[in-house]
């Protein structure tokens, strides 16, 4: 087990979490419980996954999480490139989270890779 604190991944994660809360703040209250929730919780979800994969049992149970994490990120794009096409959020806005969070998703992909070609990885 380690410390997922001291990760890149979850700290990347962790920030971008913060900042969706400022984004989603301009987003209309009939979509409190649609787009607004759905963003939080893809953006929550990327970090709590980073996070449990290091409390789990081995590297192959990490590298499970860490997918799951990725695909919270992918979800997360997907919800904010809605909500810019709506209108909720601006380009100007959007755009530099977006860049921040495809840096997070290469990060991801390279933790992942890193765990699934380490010798521990393969050990049951």
């Amino acid at each position: 087990m380690q410390d997922f604190k001291k990760l890149d991944a979850w700290q990347v994660a962790h920030r971008l979490r913060c900042q969706v809360y400022d984004i989603i703040a301009g987003f209309p209250r009939e979509e409190l419980y649609g787009l607004r929730s759905q963003t939080t919780r893809a953006a929550g979800s990327i970090a709590a996954n980073i996070a449990e994969g290091c409390g789990r049992n081995g590297d192959r149970e990490f590298a499970r999480f860490l997918d799951i994490a990725m695909g919270s990120a992918t979800e997360l794009e997907c919800h904010l490139l809605c909500a810019k096409d709506r209108g909720f959020v601006s380009a100007a806005t959007v755009e530099p989270f977006l860049e921040e969070l495809d840096r997070l998703q290469r990060v991801i992909s390279g933790l992942t890779r890193a765990i699934r070609s380490s010798p521990r990885a393969h050990r049951r």
